[in-house]
């Protein structure tokens, strides 16, 4: 197995404050704007952030959840290892409201089709945005395209794109694993 180093921590935090930038130009202050960490690896980005602009932009307004889209997955009784479901933490409506799915990869879609079916349960959004780290633009099963993203990455089937978050690996950075 090897791994190629994509982006660096330096690198993750300019994509994350331009990231962050975004945002506010499209969404001002947040008042009918709710942002989703996808469970399990988009809490990580979606939870950054929210911190970023709340201490270096000064939007405080921000209403935070995080979505678990494991039983809504169309792929989920087709592994052969136990799933592992993760928490749902959304404490509002989001009836009318602008969401912003927030995950770290984007790679089939499949993910994101499954996030689509589940927001539901907690009201009919207005509007429906996409933000990604990393948008593997060559693997779609599913026509999704992220509105907001950090990098493009061009991987083939066997490479893995791992994103490492300072909270959960003890650093920032982005690799490109290669599979034997």
């Amino acid at each position: 197995m090897s791994q190629k180093l994509l982006l660096n921590a330096t690198e993750v935090h300019i994509i994350l404050h331009r990231l962050a930038c975004q945002l506010i130009e499209n969404h001002s202050d947040f008042q009918h704007t709710v942002l989703i960490g996808l469970q399990p690896r988009g809490k990580y980005l979606a939870h950054r952030l929210t911190q970023l602009l709340q201490k270096d932009y000064g939007v405080h307004a921000i209403r935070l959840g995080f979505l678990d889209i494991t039983f809504f997955r169309d792929d989920f009784r087709r592994s052969g290892k136990p799933l592992e479901a993760n928490k749902t933490q959304i404490d509002f409506l989001v009836e009318n409201q602008k969401v912003v799915f927030i995950d770290d990869v984007l790679f089939t879609g499949r993910s994101i089709n499954a996030a689509l079916t589940a927001i539901q349960s907690f009201g009919r959004p207005s509007e429906v945005e996409l933000l990604t780290l990393i948008d593997r633009r060559f693997s779609r099963h599913l026509p999704i395209q992220p509105d907001y993203r950090g990098r493009q990455v061009d991987a083939i089937n066997d490479e893995v794109v791992k994103v490492c978050w300072q909270e959960k690996e003890g650093e920032d950075a982005v690799y490109l694993v290669t599979q034997p």
